[in-house]
């Protein structure tokens, strides 16, 4: 149970954090934001705040902000269509009734001749059964459709999407993945204010029990300078040759106290996999790398480390494109919420980092330009602004349509991969 709530919290706030910077910078840009959701499907929670309906919905794989102009207007009016006008105080239109106009019995009734919601916000037309003038009313900017007796707030063209220019437009797509290296690097920061950031040599944190390093009366503070005839200065060269030597005995030449001492150590073997998804033996002492507190040092690894996860996301996922790593290897939601189940019974600093782990992958896999995801939308809005004129919305949405299509795909393949690995 303290799993299955462990990564209920972790995937909202990723979506939460992506979405609401999708929100956040649409709404700056005077865009109409109709619909922010955490999950697809049925809605299972939601509520209306400033213009946006808030829900919750019931298959969490995901999350969206709804822009106006994104997609055609659910609702067009055209002329011959009759429909009910009720008004505010300023003598303007703030609702049209679609359907259902018997339950509006102070609507005022019209057959509609021209209407122009986008630029003009006026609505023209005749009084049913009166032959009279033809009469024009102002529609207010922020007046609703009413069909079905459910509210859709107008969007005039201001308010929409394709309005914007092209660096707002840019801006917009790109602000959810921004928001998920900005969350890692907030986590970061707090693991560095909490645990402290690890040193840059090869000096020893806190020892293990029961393990080789115990063993062979390795201590906190010890600094490896030398393993057999190779000398180590970084933590990184230090913990390679270990994980290169399982069961290997080593002699390491160690400063303690300013004092150099020599002791000799034999890693366990540990069963692993490398890039390739091929089992492969690796060497473990039990030992944790040291770390220090300071303002600017935290600062710096919150950054740093967001630097570094996103080289080696970006490393793996061209060694995937060229053939160099499997298909296999990739995860989706099965796997992560197995890994996570394997991290939580680690400790909550081991979720926080694997949280930030998790969302600079997220940032990153949705700038990937491939159709229907962020990455694939900035996409367009690069040719367009190459080719000084958008690329025709039909021949987008074909683009986007394909591509989700068989991003449905790929997310079915790699389900069953996480499925056979689990249970298989």
């Amino acid at each position: 149970m303290t799993t299955v709530i462990a990564f209920i919290l972790m995937f909202g706030i990723l979506v939460f954090i992506h979405e609401w910077g999708h929100m956040i910078f649409a709404k700056r840009a005077g865009m109409l934001v109709r619909e922010f959701a955490i999950g697809f499907g049925p809605k299972v929670f939601s509520f209306t705040k400033n213009e946006t309906l808030y829900t919750i919905r019931l298959i969490p794989a995901g999350g969206y902000v709804r822009v106006a102009g994104e997609d055609p207007e659910i609702i067009e009016l055209k002329p011959g269509h009759h429909i009910g006008l009720e008004f505010n105080q300023a003598g303007k239109v703030n609702k049209i009734i679609v359907n259902n106009k018997s339950k509006h019995p102070n609507a005022r009734v019209i057959e509609v001749e021209h209407v122009d919601l986008d630029h003009q916000l006026i609505i023209k037309g005749y009084e049913i059964d009166e032959e009279n003038e033809l009469l024009s009313f102002d529609v207010d900017e922020k007046a609703f459709f009413i069909m079905d007796e459910k509210e859709t707030q107008i969007a005039p063209y201001n308010r929409q999407f394709a309005s914007k220019t092209t660096g707002q437009r840019a801006m917009q797509l790109f602000a959810g993945p921004m928001m998920n290296f900005l969350l890692a690097i907030v986590i970061f920061i707090i693991l560095g204010i909490i645990q402290g950031v690890p040193v840059d040599e090869a000096r020893m944190g806190q020892i293990q029990p029961n393990t080789p390093a115990e063993e062979a009366g390795l201590q906190p503070n010890d600094e490896v300078i030398q393993i057999e005839d190779q000398s180590v200065s970084t933590w990184e060269e230090f913990t390679s040759i270990v994980r290169d030597n399982p069961g290997q005995e080593m002699e390491l030449v160690i400063l303690r106290n300013g004092n150099e001492e020599v002791i000799t150590i034999v890693p366990n073997e540990k069963e692993s996999v490398n890039q390739k998804g091929e089992p492969i033996s690796i060497g473990q002492i039990g030992v944790y790398q040291a770390t220090e507190k300071s303002i600017l040092g935290t600062l710096q690894y919150g950054f740093i480390q967001t630097y570094d996860i996103t080289k080696l996301v970006l490393t793996n996922l061209m060694m995937l494109i060229t053939g160099q790593v499997s298909l296999d290897m990739l995860s989706g939601p099965v796997g992560i919420y197995d890994a996570t189940d394997q991290v939580v019974q680690t400790g909550f600093m081991n979720l926080l980092l694997w949280t930030a782990m998790l969302s600079v992958n997220l940032g990153i896999v949705n700038l990937v330009p491939l159709p229907a995801l962020d990455g694939g939308r900035l996409l367009f809005i690069g040719i367009e602004a190459i080719r000084g004129k958008p690329v025709p919305p039909e021949k987008e949405g074909i683009f986007h349509f394909v591509g989700f299509a068989l991003l449905m795909l790929l997310m079915i393949v790699v389900t069953w991969n996480d499925i056979q690995r689990l249970f298989l």
